[in-house]
């Protein structure tokens, strides 16, 4: 998955989608000992962001449907893609999480490709999403962003 990763933030880069990596793949990304099915990623709601994120998406081999197009141009608050090189869940509006301006501010540039939410928004999100699955996740993320932050001061 990690390469996949890799390829969409490739493609991203090129086409200037603005964008965070979230949920539990970006936690990954952190190196939390985890697996996803899937990758969550957090947009820029700009117009013109949304047009480059479509373009982006296509060149990856997503196939859209004028439906979720639509979706993705209007800035639709989720939309999970399944046709495609992989699955992707596009979050225009994560639970906990007030902004992308704001969260972009706090975000880590990861092994200097990878654009994640910071480890406290991930766990923040999950946390206001309140599915039985992410409050089962959130001991085990929050041991882990203590070990993360430790290891970032020695």
């Amino acid at each position: 998955m990690i390469e996949k990763a890799r390829r969409l933030a490739e493609i991203f880069r090129k086409n200037n989608v603005e964008y965070l990596f979230i949920g539990k793949f970006g936690a990954i990304l952190y190196g939390y000992p985890g697996t996803t099915q899937d990758m969550d990623v957090y947009p820029s709601k700009e117009k013109v962001n949304c047009e480059r994120l479509v373009s982006a998406l296509k060149e990856l081999g997503f196939d859209l449907s004028k439906e979720l197009e639509e979706a993705v141009l209007a800035g639709k608050d989720f939309i999970q893609i399944r046709g495609g090189p992989f699955p992707i869940d596009i979050v225009f509006a994560p639970d906990g999480i007030e902004s992308f301006e704001d969260a972009r501010k706090r975000s880590e540039l990861i092994d200097e490709i990878f654009y994640c939410a910071s480890i406290e928004d991930i766990i923040e999100s999950k946390k206001a999403a309140g599915r039985q699955r992410d409050k089962e996740e959130l001991p085990r993320l929050e041991l882990f962003k203590k070990e993360l932050r430790k290891r970032e001061r020695s």
